[in-house]
């Protein structure tokens, strides 16, 4: 444990790399959100972390988890983080593509055994 008013080095508090933001601003963001950046927006102008993140997403897609635990990030801070990145149209989030639902095992086994009479 630190003295108090001593941080580990290193530590950065959860409030500095989301400029004091405490919240995202889209409220549709989950660990599973795809995250897919625009490699034609400018890099420039953004702060450290944006940037930082953007350039993970830039090859290709990446579920909001993989961002966060890959820049060892809290969720949270990774969603406030992605949620002013969407804003400002440099990243796209899309839901997951959703399970398949539940078929009816009546109806395909009345399938099965009208496959089986031909």
């Amino acid at each position: 444990m630190t003295p108090r008013g001593r941080r580990r080095a290193g530590m950065v508090r959860p409030y500095t790399p989301t400029g004091g933001r405490a919240a995202p601003t889209r409220r549709t963001l989950d660990l599973a959100t795809l995250l897919i950046a625009d490699p034609d927006k400018p890099l420039h102008g953004l702060d450290a972390h944006s940037r930082r993140l953007m350039q993970h997403c830039l090859p290709g897609v990446l579920s909001l988890a993989e961002v966060s635990a890959d820049l060892q990030l809290p969720a949270a801070v990774t969603k406030v983080l992605v949620s002013s990145l969407v804003d400002s149209s440099h990243l796209v989030s899309r839901d997951p593509v959703p399970a398949a639902q539940q078929h009816d095992r009546q109806l395909l086994e009345r399938i099965r055994d009208a496959l089986i009479n031909l």
